[in-house]
């Protein structure tokens, strides 16, 4: 019998910085602080850590693009590479016609 995984909670960034400041500001632990948003204590501080490293958190989108978007993006990479291929061989024959005429 297999159990299903709780979905992850995801948060907004106005949320992550306002717990990181009830906990700096507040005169109770992070753990109480955590208790009260519902929160485990090592995430306060790894929303810390990353503010602190790269002077913001991260906002509530998660893990990898959405398959439109995605899919976007790979025809447009595609689209570049055949153009710049088109752009190599134009630049080749330019060459090759201007020895011709000259």
């Amino acid at each position: 019998m297999t159990t299903k995984r709780k979905p992850y909670n995801t948060y907004t960034k106005e949320f992550k910085l306002e717990a990181i400041r009830l906990m700096e500001t507040s005169d109770k632990p992070a753990a109480d602080v955590a208790r009260e948003l519902g929160l485990r204590r090592n995430q306060l501080y790894k929303w810390k850590e990353q503010l602190e490293k790269t002077g913001d958190v991260a906002s509530a989108s998660r893990g990898r693009p959405k398959k439109g978007q995605e899919s976007d993006v790979a025809r447009l990479e595609a689209q570049v590479r055949r153009l710049q291929e088109e752009n190599d061989i134009l630049k080749k024959a330019a060459v090759f016609f201007a020895k011709e005429l000259g």
